[in-house]
């Protein structure tokens, strides 16, 4: 399921969020320490690291991290595998590409991200419905 999550997005379709996934959004936006980008990206800092650096969209990050829908389902987990995940931050979805330049080394944060900043109308088929907002624990190990 990684590939899924490390692909580069040329481009994302845009659609309607459901009821659900619109409350939810709402509610989240409105909780305590979240910040929201001008794109709509929510995140939340769990933890700070010492690291002094954030890593641009050239460079390679070694991540932990875990996704799920907002019905808790986790659809993807480098915690789950045992092996941190290395990629190059230009190479995975808007959303990830936006939030792991926030962030430092040894920094936590979770991210709340709308459909248009990851899979959009599509989805992953079996995996992601369309439309979905998505959830991800992140701590960001190194950046090379």
């Amino acid at each position: 399921m990684l590939r899924y999550l490390l692909i580069l997005i040329l481009s994302t379709s845009f659609g309607a969020m459901s009821m659900v996934e619109t409350q939810f959004y709402d509610n989240y936006v409105n909780s305590e320490s979240v910040i929201k980008t001008k794109s709509g990206l929510l995140y939340k800092i769990l933890r700070k690291g010492d690291g002094d650096v954030s890593p641009t969209v050239t460079q390679v990050v070694t991540v932990n991290y875990e996704g799920k829908l907002t019905d808790g389902k986790i659809f993807d987990s480098s915690y789950e595998r045992g092996v941190p995940a290395k990629f190059g931050v230009n190479q995975v979805i808007p959303g990830w590409v936006e939030g792991l330049q926030l962030m430092h080394v040894g920094d936590e944060f979770e991210f709340v991200i709308p459909p248009e900043l990851a899979y959009g109308a599509n989805g992953v088929p079996g995996v992601i419905p369309p439309n979905s907002i998505l959830i991800f624990k992140v701590s960001l190990i190194s950046i090379s």
